[in-house]
């Protein structure tokens, strides 16, 4: 068996993975260590994961690393049980009928005992304290819709006659999980008129607009208090309870044994008013969500004596988009060399793979080369997080699969235009390279690829601006880069928050784009293009 390919990926993931945890042999607690907490990618998981970094910072003495914004359950269910992170927020509903495919009808104390008991079972994986408040699914219309003998719509069923001439705006969760709309749709007869897929944020504007009639919503919503919605009773009980409780790992808590107790701190804290308070504060007062956590700290009393009020700078700044970025220099700053790293190393690999390939393609017929590199160019067209999907099993979370799956990305312009490049050189310089006697591979070498360079240095130009602006989706896994301001932005609705991730990538793009062009000349050979 050729062994070269093997040997190439595991390089390519021994670069880009982070060290392994060492653990003290003797089995003894470490005195220090990291921790890596998650979340899901919407405002409350933030908030609740960031809540627990805090608390570990201020309680301990282990580094704490952040992965927040994970793509949605299974995105971060995977992540733990493989390893990539320590601990997320999670909800026992969604533990019960998503992760577990149990029935959803379960009293709040058999959903907590059941996902407990199977959890430690099977994924070695512990259920923690809940923190005291159910966070459960819940339809919202807007406030004008009446059913035909005027009565203002109360339950679930009085919605389904007229559901039929009703648009609904849906999370992507929401529509495709059993406790979402499929379980719903069997246990009511609902159908409605058309179901659009929208986050969280865009739904609420969408119902306020008209746009849409119906949403899913969630029982502690801050955007509850703010938009004139209706509440539809759970009139058949459908919902499973979603009570909110740190999942950890077994191996975690046998190394760092004081998580449980710290963590523990926050059972019973939180009712449901102060969880829809505080959402509000980040969803439509756009305040850092690094704020929100540590002022909740505080009002629980969780914060050690003499705590040192940190994160005060990060308060928003009182108008204009300059200043917002300025007050986020630092965290701005991280995550643009965290972005040059991602793009730069998947460039740099995509090059080492695609020039060579090109010149071993040489060496086929040019229509057998061509139909190499049309089924390499496939590559385009796979879905982001389809591919990260496919490559979270086998590298985890974070930035090992993200600059697989960019270099993945990146392979195919620098192997496209190197192709090129070879079979479109000069052909009066090679007619006379091959007349002064030099074999084919040195006419290839010496002459024809130096010829190339201009046209590869194109392809590289394209694929380091695709990098740049792919590698923003690595946010979703817990990459890190510009792509986390644009994606937590998006989710609070947050412009500000948007832009101070997208003007920094357009600029980095821009850079890269002029810098690899300097290159480009550079490399060329005399004589060869303007």
């Amino acid at each position: 068996m050729n062994r070269a390919p093997v040997l190439f990926l595991a390089a390519v993931c021994a670069a880009v993975c982070p060290p392994a945890r060492a653990q003290d042999e003797s089995g003894d607690p470490e005195p220090g260590g990291r921790i890596v907490v998650g979340s899901k990618n919407f405002a409350e998981n933030r908030l609740l994961g960031e809540l627990f970094a805090q608390l570990i910072e201020a309680r301990t003495d282990l580094d704490v690393e952040r992965r927040l914004g994970l793509a949605g359950t299974e995105f971060c269910f995977e992540a733990l049980r493989e390893g990539s992170i320590d601990i997320y927020p999670e909800y026992t509903g969604t533990g019960l009928v998503t992760l577990l495919g149990r029935d959803p009808s379960a009293s709040r104390f058999e959903a907590l005992q059941t996902v407990r008991a199977e959890f430690l079972r099977r994924f070695d994986l512990h259920w923690l304290s809940p923190l005291g408040f159910e966070n459960s699914f819940e339809l919202a219309i807007r406030s004008d819709l009446v059913v035909p003998d005027g009565r203002n719509l109360r339950t679930i069923s009085d919605l389904v006659t007229v559901a039929p001439d009703l648009r609904a705006g849906f999370g992507h969760e929401f529509i495709e999980r059993d406790d979402g709309l499929p379980g719903l749709a069997r246990t009511y007869g609902i159908r409605f008129d058309s179901v659009q897929p929208l986050l969280q944020a865009p739904a609420y504007q969408a119902a306020a607009a008209g746009a849409v009639d119906v949403i899913d919503a969630y029982t502690t919503d801050g955007r509850l208090l703010v938009y004139d919605l209706v509440v539809l009773e759970d009139d058949l009980g459908f919902f499973p309870p979603y009570e909110v409780a740190p999942l950890v790992r077994g191996e975690t808590l046998d190394r760092y044994p004081q998580i449980g107790a710290v963590l523990g701190l926050l059972g019973q804290a939180i009712d449901e008013d102060r969880m829809r308070a505080v959402n509000l504060r980040l969803q439509e007062q756009h305040e850092a969500i690094e704020v929100v956590a540590h002022d909740l700290l505080r009002e629980l009393e969780l914060l050690p004596a003499g705590a040192e009020t940190v994160h005060a700078d990060l308060k928003p700044p009182a108008s204009g988009l300059a200043a917002y970025m300025w007050s986020r220099r630092r965290e701005l700053t991280r995550y643009t060399i965290e972005h040059v790293w991602l793009s730069g190393v998947a460039l740099s690999l995509g090059i080492l793979l695609a020039v060579p390939l090109a010149l071993a393609l040489d060496r086929f017929r040019t229509g057998t080369s061509e139909t190499l590199i049309r089924i390499i160019g496939m590559s385009q067209t796979l879905p982001s997080l389809a591919l990260f999907g496919f490559l979270i099993p086998l590298l985890g979370v974070g930035v090992a699969p993200t600059v697989v799956a960019l270099w993945i990305y990146s392979v195919f312009p620098i192997l496209r235009n190197s192709c090129t490049g070879l079979r479109e050189a000069d052909p009066d310089a090679v007619e006379a390279a091959t007349a002064l006697g030099m074999t084919s591979g040195q006419v290839l070498r010496r002459v024809r690829l130096p010829l190339a360079i201009p046209t590869i240095m194109a392809g590289v130009r394209t694929a380091g601006v695709i990098t740049i602006g792919t590698a923003t989706i690595g946010a979703f896994i817990g990459a890190g880069g510009l792509g986390q301001p644009i994606i937590a932005g998006v989710q609070l609705v947050n412009i500000q928050q948007i832009l101070s991730g997208a003007i920094p990538a357009a600029v980095l793009a821009l850079v890269a784009d002029a810098a690899l062009g300097g290159l480009g000349r550079v490399l060329r050979p005399r004589g060869v293009g303007p």
